[in-house]
């Protein structure tokens, strides 16, 4: 009997975390849309509720406010999306591959998601906060896996030992960064695949020994 109490008790618990988990992955999704279609400075929390489906008293439940849940969204998005190139990027073989892989995965996770990537690239750039915050050490961690393939790739003779890994990541991010903006502003026409192709061997190109490096 204690044994079935307790089950019952913890199906009730796991059926709650279920609903909250549920229910804050719905702010943070009508966050998004809200933020991209309206601007993170018109948008209000009463409109992000509406959208989500819930009262405006439960934001609240979950968040300290809207620059609250922009940074908590960038929080864990950002570490979604490292997770993600790393593991990408682990997948090829050669450096030359990664660095191809990583360029190809970010602008293609921008032209999958353009609500996301007006958010990340655009509207984050908004809050004074953030600006301010740790929180943009995120955003060096993603960048960072750049450095990572070029440091590696150095040490196995594959890239030029002579270039700055640090420029490098900055170079490519910010050229990355640039180019997702301008799609997005462009009003999203023209496919990035090709851009992501383009791009891609010309960073790598540049890199490589004076001999070419191994393949």
């Amino acid at each position: 009997m204690g044994k079935t109490r307790l089950l019952r008790r913890s199906a009730t618990v796991q059926a709650r975390d279920n609903k909250t988990a549920d229910k804050r992955g719905r702010i943070l999704d009508a966050a998004i849309k809200t933020f991209a279609e309206r601007g993170f400075h018109t948008s209000t929390v009463a409109e992000i509720a509406r959208a989500a489906g819930v009262a405006d008293g439960t934001i609240y439940l979950y968040f300290k406010g809207k620059e609250d849940l922009l940074l908590r969204l960038f929080d864990e998005k950002m570490t979604e999306l490292t997770a993600q190139a790393r593991a990408e990027v682990e997948g090829q073989r050669t450096a030359q591959e990664k660095l191809r892989r990583f360029i190809q995965l970010h602008l293609s996770l921008v032209e999958r998601n353009p609500d996301l990537a007006s958010v990340l690239i655009v509207e984050l750039r908004q809050s004074a906060q953030f600006l301010r915050a740790a929180d943009r050490n995120k955003l060096a961690a993603y960048a960072d896996v750049i450095a990572e393939v070029v440091r590696a790739g150095q040490e196995s003779g594959e890239l030029d030992g002579a270039i700055s890994p640090g420029t490098v990541k900055r170079a490519i991010f910010g050229a990355l960064d640039e180019l997702a903006l301008a799609w997005l502003v462009s009003g999203r026409r023209t496919p990035l695949k090709k851009t992501a192709a383009e791009v891609a061997e010309w960073f790598v190109r540049g890199l490589l020994p004076a001999d070419g490096g191994r393949s």
